[in-house]
């Protein structure tokens, strides 16, 4: 599969000694990624790895940064977010025969991405990185007021403090 934002370091090429291998999406990767994700815009996306080969894969550990212009969920005012996020990435081989059983995980352990076709892709785990920090449903400051005109009721007085209120405020009025 090739992606909008491939940085691909072959297997051969990683061995057992640290490598620092810095990432930068392009222009057009960014312009391809801002698409994917149903962004405005990514203004920036980078990363910083150190890889090496270890028992059972290859480890990739660093930091994703990005700047990326989402839509506020309310209103489709242009909102700038700022992603700076360390990650710890375990490239391993695919599991023989679909690998379908559960394994439980230790609290310390590494993101596992599968290998495919001989490489591991840091541009894709430093674009998914990026999309899974993003809030999911942006509100710019004015989004309340937009909602409270068009008679949508915040979470407080919805749920069931909300109710109480109502409640009490019907009780009281009838004293």
């Amino acid at each position: 599969m090739t992606t909008e934002f491939a940085r691909v370091e072959r297997l051969d090429t990683i061995g057992e000694e640290e490598r620092r291998v810095a990432i930068e999406a392009n222009d057009t990767e960014r312009d391809a990624l801002a698409r994917r994700f149903e962004l405005l815009a990514v203004e920036r996306l980078g990363a910083e790895f150190t890889i090496r080969r270890e028992a059972g894969g290859v480890t990739a550990r660093g930091r994703v940064d990005a700047v990326v212009v989402q839509a506020c969920s309310v209103t489709g005012t242009p909102l700038r977010q700022t992603v700076g996020e360390d990650v710890a990435l375990r490239f391993v081989e695919p599991a023989v025969g679909g690998g379908e059983e559960e394994i439980e995980l230790a609290g310390d352990a590494l993101d596992t991405i599968e290998i495919e076709g001989g490489g591991i892709d840091l541009g894709e785990a430093a674009a998914e990185t990026m999309a899974l920090c993003l809030d999911p449903f942006p509100r710019s400051p004015e989004a309340e007021t937009v909602l409270k005109r068009s008679g949508v009721l915040s979470e407080e007085e919805a749920g069931a403090f909300g109710a109480l209120a109502g409640l009490k405020a019907q009780m009281e009025g009838k004293a």
